[in-house]
């Protein structure tokens, strides 16, 4: 596992930032693909909203460095094959319920804020530190938004995985 490379300058942090939330905006988009194949509507229109979300971020990141294109990949580097902030598909199931989508992104955000946080105690320069900052602190405020949303959606009753009509296998 190689470790993520420090960013020297703004620029290259960006890169990051605007990395995570190009590949969490794609992989709730798939999760709601997938949730709509699979009938669960209800989780399948809170992931497109959570891919929007990102989306929106995205695009801000964009703005604000000016950027027309997206940044050089060889810029960043993750530890891990993707970025902190995207849903392994392992987390999943078919059946899950939208307080299940919502602990998901709950923890994306946490691992968000802990990457930036990691960078703002790194030894990289002032300015890099403060915009570190900056984007872990919005993302705490992404933590603490979920969680209020999370506060008006009950969580499943025992049993929510348990399918009374499982798919019938043949071979």
């Amino acid at each position: 596992m190689k470790k993520t490379k420090l960013p020297r300058t703004v620029e290259e942090f960006m890169a990051y930032a605007w990395a995570m939330e190009v590949e969490a905006s794609d992989r709730y988009a798939e999760l709601a693909d997938l949730m709509g194949t699979h009938h669960n509507r209800e989780v399948a229109d809170l992931f497109a909203k959570l891919a929007r979300i990102e989306g929106k971020h995205r695009d801000q990141i964009a703005a604000q460095m000016g950027w027309t294109k997206a940044p050089d990949a060889a810029v960043f580097r993750w530890e891990t094959p993707e970025g902190p902030e995207t849903t392994d598909y392992g987390d999943l199931h078919y059946l899950m319920q939208p307080w299940h989508a919502l602990k998901l992104a709950e923890h994306n955000e946490r691992r968000a804020v802990e990457f930036f946080e990691r960078f703002a105690a790194a030894r990289v320069p002032a300015d890099v530190r403060a915009a570190a900052l900056e984007m872990a602190g919005e993302e705490r405020e992404h933590v603490r938004l979920i969680g209020e949303w999370l506060a008006k959606v009950p969580p499943p009753e025992p049993g929510w995985d348990e399918d009374m009509d499982p798919p019938a296998v043949a071979d």
